[in-house]
């Protein structure tokens, strides 16, 4: 049975999508919600009251992920607040798709700033707070782009790929003082981005999924549940694919 009461769970990104789907499901297990957001004030304003209305504390708080020196004072302000962190949720991300020949420095930066980098900046900020607990579970949300690769997606793929080495490094530097650090790479799953592409586009994605069908959500959020609780005590360093069996 899954129990996340008396714990706490950090995720970044989480006014919109995945992260506030995942944020939502914690709360449902009894879990303490921190969540970071950066542009989305109502949003997160109504996520705050969603999640206080579980009965779970919640910490709200503005702040760019791929700030080295803002990850680490958000990282101190929950710990000031929950006294501990069991669970960090690197979910912060962007896109900015273009062919390669296309593609400025700028947006290589960008997207690789916000998705890759932000990971390094969190759990940088997190592992001292783990280890003194010895214990804790890092989830970082990669990509099936991470893993096969898309045309037009360079920049999206190597942060994606980038995070499956960096979780599969973390979770050997860590496992000794118990800390799990894990990767989840969805597929096309139904979010406000994916949502916003024409019907058409949608389509064409669903057939390349053998199931014929995008992800929901909450198919990605289970997996999420299921890494930060005790049912994945001994499962570390792994890649979960959630794709409808793309690959």
């Amino acid at each position: 049975m899954i129990n996340l009461q008396g714990k706490s769970a950090l995720i970044t990104g989480a006014s919109r999508g995945i992260g506030r789907t995942i944020a939502l499901l914690y709360a449902e297990y009894g879990c303490d919600i921190a969540f970071t957001y950066i542009y989305e004030d109502q949003e997160a304003a109504k996520l705050t009251k969603e999640l206080q209305s579980k009965g779970v504390k919640v910490l709200c708080i503005n702040s760019d992920a791929a700030d080295f020196e803002s990850a680490h004072a958000v990282v101190e302000q929950v710990i000031t607040e929950f006294g501990k962190l069991d669970i960090l949720v690197c979910n912060a991300g962007i896109a900015q798709d273009t062919l390669l020949m296309r593609m400025s420095e700028q947006q290589w930066d960008n997207v690789l700033n916000v998705n890759l980098k932000s990971v390094f900046n969190y759990c940088h900020a997190a592992t001292p707070q783990m280890i003194r607990q010895r214990s804790g579970s890092i989830i970082a949300m990669s990509s099936v782009v991470g893993i096969g690769g898309n045309a037009g997606q360079a920049n999206y793929a190597a942060s994606k790929a980038g995070i499956i080495g960096f979780i599969k490094s973390l979770s050997k530097e860590l496992g000794s003082r118990n800390i799990r650090a894990n990767a989840i790479a969805p597929g096309f799953i139904l979010t406000d981005m994916t949502l916003a592409l024409p019907e058409t586009t949608r389509a064409e994605m669903v057939k390349m999924v053998p199931m014929r069908r995008c992800g929901e959500p909450e198919e990605v959020a289970k997996v999420a549940l299921f890494l930060a609780s005790d049912l994945s005590s001994y499962v570390s360093g792994q890649v979960i694919s959630v794709n409808g069996a793309m690959g």
